[in-house]
């Protein structure tokens, strides 16, 4: 039985978590909101989250637990930082599954039930898909020094285009028919997929360094005093961009955080600074609206 309280407004609760039980008769529970409460009450043997709902459901070590009977719990729609999975894994004994995908692509890479489940990585394109980085800009001959490019994707499950936008359609594309997804991501030399974030929002260019938003965060909440994270560059006349860290956290200033951050960190991605919010900005997929930031 799944189990999922995902918006069916989107792609991932819609398709993914309602027409593909209908399709195959798989009961399904939708809990109307993804509460660690709704989803440990649920009784389900597959759950269907996102981050957000993943790191909520941690926070709440009971409800948590309550999935350790699970067959699959499955994170998708964002990247899933890896110590979540980790607090997932010492709390219900699973490692969760990773997927990546988008409205115009449904999913296109994913981890396997049967091979190993990489913290931070979702995994190796789906049979028939495609993919490829090609440089973060055009006057570039090749990836940043860590690796990072922007993803490309060629597969069967690509949309046909944006209705009524001949032009949004073909910007999408490249000259050889490959869908650019607007995602930074890296690929192992096995083929594993992990995605860094937007280009448009995740990709900071500072002091002559392209870094990804998403290892700063990942950075910042492997701090057991820090719940959410999100980084981004503001614009610097010195820098180009500086780094600026949005975190919800309890007992911990500024000064340790910053510390902490630096054991971890080279120097050019560490945050310049640290603002402490009651809560992130969020859409209704959890996602975090980092233009509001």
């Amino acid at each position: 039985m799944l189990v999922h309280g995902l918006p069916l407004s989107h792609v991932h609760g819609l398709v993914l978590g309602l027409l593909g039980p209908l399709r195959l008769g798989s009961r399904l529970v939708h809990t109307v909101r993804a509460t660690p409460a709704a989803y440990a009450q649920a009784a389900g043997s597959l759950y269907f989250g996102v981050p957000t709902v993943w790191s909520r459901v941690c926070a709440d070590p009971a409800a948590a637990r309550a999935l350790a009977g699970a067959r699959l719990l499955v994170s998708g729609s964002a990247s899933l930082p890896v110590p979540v999975f980790a607090q997932i894994e010492a709390l219900t004994g699973a490692r969760p599954v990773e997927r990546y995908g988008m409205t115009e692509t449904l999913i296109t890479c994913s981890t396997r039930v049967d091979d190993e489940r990489r913290p931070g990585h979702v995994g190796v394109p789906l049979r028939g898909v495609r993919t490829r980085l090609a440089p973060l800009e055009e006057d570039t001959d090749g990836l940043t020094a860590d690796g990072l490019g922007a993803l490309e994707i060629s597969g069967p499950s690509e949309f046909l285009g944006y209705l009524g936008r001949p032009d949004a359609t073909a910007e999408a594309y490249t000259a050889d028919g490959w869908f650019r997804t607007g995602d930074i991501a890296t690929i192992d030399a096995d083929g594993m997929h992990r995605i860094v974030g937007r280009a448009s929002v995740d990709l900071i260019k500072t002091g002559g360094y392209r870094v990804g938003a998403g290892e700063i965060e990942d950075a910042l909440l492997a701090h057991p005093g820090v719940r959410e994270a999100a980084v981004v560059g503001v614009p610097d006349a010195d820098l180009g961009q500086r780094i600026v860290a949005y975190v919800v956290a309890d007992g911990i200033d500024e000064t340790a955080l910053t510390a902490f951050a630096a054991e971890r960190l080279s120097r050019h991605k560490q945050p310049r600074a640290i603002i402490f919010l009651s809560e992130l900005p969020r859409n209704a997929l959890g996602k975090v609206r980092k233009s509001l930031l």
